[in-house]
């Protein structure tokens, strides 16, 4: 993890250390005190979203985690926000499985960097 990158490049080093499925490489891009809300629940503080994320890798074998229309609503010195669609695909208890949703998610930069403070992964926009 480097200082000297962007909001956006830390995100997208979060989207590959996800794809690495190694919840050892996601979490060093979370905050100590990182709140993640997914639809099985919500985690607060870093180890509960490790666990979380753990546990995700092992239900969804090969994920494959997207992100779309990603949108900044704030980039600033020490705070960014976004909002995305994002799209999963992989094989649960050994079938096929896909979701998507809208997500959001702040970043904060401390003394390590860029990092998530928080996420939120919803149902669709409904139209």
């Amino acid at each position: 993890m480097t200082i000297a990158l962007t909001p956006h490049q830390a995100l997208d080093q979060y989207k590959r250390a996800l794809a690495t499925h190694d919840w050892r490489q996601v979490a060093p891009w979370l905050h100590e005190d990182a709140c993640f809300v997914f639809s099985d629940g919500t985690f607060k503080g870093k180890a509960a979203v490790c666990d979380a994320i753990r546990q995700t890798f092992e239900w969804i074998r090969g994920e494959e985690y997207r992100i779309a229309d990603l949108h900044w609503t704030h980039v600033g010195e020490h705070f960014a926000a976004c909002v995305y669609d994002f799209a999963w695909s992989g094989l649960v208890d050994g079938q096929a499985a896909e979701g998507h949703g809208r997500g959001s998610c702040t970043l904060i930069k401390d003394a390590q960097g860029w990092r998530l403070l928080q996420e939120h992964l919803g149902p669709p926009a409904q139209l």
